[in-house]
């Protein structure tokens, strides 16, 4: 540890990992010789307002925008509310829930600041998967835009532990929210808590929520390292930059490409509640933004659009969340001009670590390690490949995974390096070449699904005997949740039947995980101890594939 934790909660403390099951975090560059007592807060916001971007405008919204100095204030007061009449302890952790607006962002550095851990979750999650969040983090106190409220309060009812739901952004008709009406009595200046580097700042959940969803503990520093790594080696953003893109916020990928890379390099961002390509697109062209952040699922929708809306002002294009193919690398260079510049991250290691840009890119590589990060390619007894072979991607540096109380962290962090679970090959030149997902997750439109959880929304239904859910592959989402199906004794599969069980499972869990193909079976293959063999399940769904391609 770096310095003496300024967390009175300490509940992050006592449910790290075992120090011998951390991963080796590399800090062998200047820029990530940090201090040891940092609140990122003041790093990212206060001390960018103090250099002279206070009237600068910071996020552009439809309705308008917010300066640094009105991020900064609103910051402030959320952090007020907080602890005077919240009475947030230091270390206590805070559920936000919204879209990506400014007032989301208020919130996450007004808990930062005051020393609590930010718990942010989409917008799409339901109330079980809310609950288990909830209870995993122990979450004593949520901040909910007023529009979401109805799931989180299902949530709460599920997870006792949180005691008291606070709402923002208030539905109109005159009314300020709660959050609003208490921010408005507190006077607008906040001493930021001085925290330790290593104190955690950001619980990040993984989209797998099985009923043990997995909380990935970010540090103070870990939040400066991406916002000092990818976008000052890859990017090169200057203050005149416009980012946009359609991550959620909740997302780590979504927070530095839309929060803190805008942030740290006093530029400004696009926050968009819905962005689908049309409107992305339509954003691009009326706010003239200048780097796009999405999934390739976006780019490839956006050419459709691409005649019907200016996107000349773009200069860089990031892709993430899903492997990039070459052909959507190609059309859209042919479209726009620009080379997409891929990259991998995970939520484990907060942010990308594997990239390349300009003369760099090799169209259909991920990249190289940006500075700071290591990479290799290894067997299952972790010995380094030669290039050309494929085995398991293996990362460290400055960022890694530290599960919040989990078994599966020896799993994940084996040896030092973090294995993210994606099977890669590398080049003699040091390029690593994408080869599929190593487990049942299922990456679709950039969002990662976990397969038993759609499988276990499935069983929830009455006409459901057996079910089995892998990764299909689709020209335009990368691929889809596929459930195979054996309804019970006496019901015909139907398309009507697959058509309830579909809607079913949007109510159950996040309508985005919900099985877009359903294919109803009379078995399905398993081992002689009765374990679902999905592998074979995938080698039918190729061959029925390739066929009817042939056909």
């Amino acid at each position: 540890m770096s310095g003496y934790s300024a967390h009175l909660d300490t509940f992050a403390r006592d449910n790290l990992p075992p120090r011998d099951a951390w991963p080796v975090f590399k800090f062998d560059r200047p820029e990530l010789d940090y201090p040891a007592r940092l609140n990122c807060a003041t790093e990212l916001l206060d001390k960018t307002v103090a250099g002279g971007c206070a009237d600068k405008p910071l996020f552009h919204t439809p309705h308008g925008y917010w300066t640094y100095g009105d991020l900064l204030e609103g910051a402030n007061l959320v952090a007020k509310v907080l602890t005077e009449d919240f009475g947030l302890v230091p270390g206590n952790r805070v559920l936000i829930r919204a879209a990506n607006n400014p007032m989301f962002v208020a919130c996450w550095f007004g808990i930062a600041k005051a020393g609590g851990i930010v718990v942010a979750t989409m917008p799409l999650l339901r109330s079980r998967e809310l609950a288990a969040i909830m209870n995993k983090a122990q979450v004593g106190l949520a901040l909910c835009d007023e529009r979401l409220m109805e799931e989180l309060q299902g949530a709460a009812a599920l997870a006792p532990v949180c005691r008291r739901i606070c709402a923002f952004n208030g539905s109109g008709q005159g009314r300020a929210a709660e959050l609003e009406r208490r921010m408005a009595a507190k006077s607008p200046d906040f001493a930021n808590l001085d925290t330790a580097a290593d104190d955690t700042v950001l619980i990040a959940f993984t989209s797998g929520t099985t009923g043990k969803p997995k909380g990935t503990m970010h540090f103070h520093r870990d939040v400066m390292a991406i916002s000092d790594c990818f976008p000052r080696s890859i990017l090169k953003p200057s203050a005149d930059d416009i980012f946009i893109g359609s991550p959620p916020l909740a997302f780590t990928f979504g927070l530095g490409g839309l929060v803190t890379f805008p942030l740290r390099f006093g530029a400004s961002a696009v926050l968009l509640e819905k962005a689908p390509p049309p409107l992305l697109a339509e954003a691009i062209a009326r706010f003239k933004a200048t780097v796009c952040v999405t999934a390739p699922t976006a780019y490839r929708a956006m050419l459709a659009h691409a005649a019907d809306f200016d996107l000349s002002s773009l200069k860089q294009c990031v892709s993430a969340g899903e492997h990039l193919p070459k052909p959507t690398f190609e059309a859209w260079r042919k479209v726009t001009g620009i080379e997409i510049i891929d990259g991998i991250g995970t939520t484990e290691m907060l942010h990308i670590f594997i990239s390349a840009a300009g003369a760099d890119i090799r169209p259909g590589a991920t990249g190289k390690p940006i500075p700071g990060y290591q990479a290799k390619v290894v067997d299952d007894d972790m010995n380094p490949l030669p290039p050309g072979e494929v085995g398991r991607l293996a990362v460290r540096g400055p960022t890694g995974c530290r599960y919040l109380a989990d078994p599966r962290q020896r799993d994940y962090v084996v040896q030092g390096w973090n294995l993210t679970g994606d099977a890669y090959k590398m080049d003699t030149d040091g390029y690593f070449w994408f080869q599929a997902r190593a487990d049942d997750m299922i990456i679709s439109a950039g969002y990662n699904i976990s397969g038993p959880e759609v499988e276990q929304a499935l069983m929830g239904h009455q006409a459901v005997l057996d079910c089995a859910v892998i990764a299909a592959p689709d020209p335009e989402r990368g691929s889809i949740v596929k459930a195979f199906v054996i309804p019970k004794s006496g019901i015909q599969g139907t398309p009507a039947l697959a058509k309830e069980l579909q809607d079913a499972v949007k109510r159950t869990i996040a309508p985005y995980k919900y099985p877009r193909s359903i294919e109803f079976v009379s078995t399905l293959p398993r081992t002689e101890t009765g374990k679902v063999q999905r592998f074979r399940l995938r080698e039918l769904e190729r061959a029925a594939r390739a066929s009817a391609l042939a056909g």
